[in-house]
């Protein structure tokens, strides 16, 4: 299997975003206290130091810088691969909350068969891309991505594989990885020992302390570990090499006909109205065309994928479709 991408919750956790104040829509002429938006919530569906968090944060730090709005709060709400942040969503009284979200979270949505569903939501833009990478801790005997996948054949579920959430981007490029090595997909869920995290923090803390043996995550949550020698990358998930980790094989180049790029965008409350749901949409545009932005993909190694409005509501609902399929497809989902 080949994608090439270019990538019941209780009702009472509602009440966690009540964030900062109502937003307001003022004038616009060019930023700082004639922002479009004087306040912006966003909310971050996960714990600290993931993906998400590193997206959330630098969007509320370069939309200030920006003067593209007056002031930026982050709230992390994590649980259930993003999903409990989602059904929260659907409670926002502030038209003005962003609420970051990707592939992660379109997997999670089927995986956890959950009530809130990403198609309720109005979707504002697609962001950035990521590459995948495959890593292992420094004492591990794994040297070559097919060492990992040989110990998982003969091994099963001896052998612990962490990442992010259940049916996440890297609970799915372990199952195309298993898939790919022929094996079936009874075998797939029979053998492979996926540990959940919410966040790229404490799949991180896992690997350091040995007590997994293999993770999956975007590049960007553990290339300074690999470059440090803490962890050994084994692959990586894209169509070519990356060069924060130019050393490092993709999937396909060690022998896997894998190839998957995370992505991840901003979403805003089904009940948005047209006037809020162009001023957000403007104030995200606009950042995806400033210095600020540019200086903060190159940071953290992510691809521009920016994709606004219509573009990107047609796009997520044909991601929805494809991804219920890859689901189905390495026994994830029935």
């Amino acid at each position: 299997m080949r994608i090439n991408r270019t990538a019941a919750v209780p009702a009472g956790i509602g009440l966690v975003l009540a964030l900062a104040g109502c937003g307001s829509l003022a004038p616009t002429d060019g930023g700082g206290d004639d922002a479009a938006i004087d306040e912006l919530s966003i909310v971050v569906p996960a714990a600290p130091g993931g993906g998400w968090d590193q997206t959330g944060r630098a969007l509320q730090a370069d939309l200030q810088a920006e003067g593209l709005v007056g002031r930026a709060t982050v709230t992390n709400v994590d649980g259930a691969g993003g999903t409990v942040g989602l059904a929260n969503l659907a409670n926002a009284t502030d038209p003005h909350t962003l609420l970051v979200m990707g592939l992660v979270m379109v997997g999670a949505v089927e995986t956890n068969e959950s009530q809130a569903r990403i198609e309720d939501t109005t979707p504002i833009a697609r962001l950035t891309e990521e590459q995948e990478v495959i890593v292992v801790p420094k004492e591990s005997p794994y040297e070559t991505l097919d060492d990992l996948v040989r110990d998982i054949e003969e091994n099963g579920k001896d052998v612990t594989v962490t990442g992010g959430s259940a049916g996440g981007a890297d609970h799915i490029v372990a199952g195309m990885l298993l898939q790919a090595a022929g094996m079936a997909e009874d075998e797939v869920a029979a053998g492979l020992n996926y540990v959940a995290y919410s966040g790229g923090g404490e799949s991180l803390a896992a690997l350091l302390g040995n007590k997994v043996d293999a993770g999956i995550s975007g590049v960007a949550e553990y290339a300074d570990q690999v470059q440090a020698g803490e962890l050994k990358a084994l692959a990586v998930s894209g169509e070519d090499r990356v060069a924060a980790l130019p050393d490092t094989p993709t999937i396909t180049e060690s022998g896997y006909d894998v190839v998957l790029t995370n992505w991840r965008g901003v979403v805003a409350p089904g009940s948005v109205d047209d006037a809020d749901r162009e001023a957000l949409t403007e104030a995200v545009t606009a950042l995806a065309a400033s210095d600020s932005w540019a200086d903060t993909l190159a940071e953290y190694g992510w691809d521009d994928a920016f994709l606004a409005g219509d573009d990107f509501d047609d796009y997520l609902t044909g991601n929805i479709t494809e991804i219920q399929a890859v689901l189905q497809d390495v026994g994830l989902i029935r």
